[in-house]
């Protein structure tokens, strides 16, 4: 019976390098291949061993230099060579980051897996820009979606969405700011309903626009706000001043990252 190497789905956070989980450092520090996205903080890299194979499969809006399939094949490929195998995403592996669909195929191969959660930049952007997902006076709750659809899948019905109470939460939507601005105000959502756009959230060079959902396409355009950027539309967006914060590096003692995940 053939023995396969075991794949670890890992979340890589939001950004900011301190936000990584201990296991996911764990993972990183004893893998002999890391096959990582373009979001990726590169300091994370730096906890790899030196022999281990970092392999860059990230995508580009527009542009991806290694399709999804051949991903995929790549993961099962290196299963059959060598022991520990990282996967390495951006935020969360299942929050918008196909990693359901990478594992169905280890699944199908036979091959062990294990998916280690990131925090996701849908919160965890948020919070470093001062803007809480949910709050009892302004929202009891929020939606998470994508602004960039499947080729061939239906878009998102945004003048649906637009009657939905609570926090709306858009990733991967700059590029169609200006259909999705258009679609809320037509499906009925207020001009004047606080709004804002945070740019490379939680990283050091993070930009935050605060404004109206009838303003923001002109204040985006204005900024020059580029991906990867989260579109934060609902009145939690009003405690951002008020809730903002300058984040401070912490430094881990070395005993709490060097322990063994066998």
């Amino acid at each position: 019976m053939k023995t396969f190497g075991k794949v670890w789905l890992v979340g890589a956070g939001p950004g900011d390098i301190s936000l990584l989980t201990l296991k996911a450092m764990m993972c990183i520090k004893q893998a002999d291949v890391i096959i990582y996205d373009r979001l990726v903080n590169p300091k994370i890299l730096e906890w790899a061993l030196p022999d281990c194979l970092l392999i860059n499969v990230g995508k580009n809006p527009g542009f991806h230099c290694v399709p999804q399939d051949e991903i995929n094949a790549l993961l099962v490929q290196y299963a059959q060579t060598h022991h520990n195998i990282v996967r390495l995403k951006g935020g969360d592996p299942y929050v918008f980051g196909r990693g359901a669909e990478e594992v169905e195929d280890l699944v199908e191969s036979g091959i062990p897996f294990e998916v280690v959660p990131g925090i996701s930049s849908t919160i965890g952007g948020l919070t470093y820009a001062g803007i809480p997902v949910t709050h009892r006076d302004f929202a009891s709750g929020f939606h998470v979606v994508t602004g960039h659809t499947r080729e061939g899948n239906q878009q998102q019905d945004w003048r649906q969405l637009a009657k939905l109470n609570g926090t709306l939460v858009i990733v991967m939507g700059i590029a169609n700011l200006a259909f999705i601005c258009e679609e809320l105000l037509m499906g009925g959502k207020a001009a004047d309903t606080p709004a804002a756009l945070i740019m490379s959230a939680t990283r050091e060079n993070q930009r935050r626009l605060t404004c109206t959902l009838g303003s923001l396409l002109g204040k985006a355009q204005e900024a020059n706000i580029l991906p990867p950027a989260l579109i934060v539309i609902g009145d939690v967006v009003t405690l951002s001043d008020r809730l903002s914060f300058l984040p401070e590096a912490i430094t881990l003692p070395e005993h709490l990252y060097c322990e063994s995940l066998a």
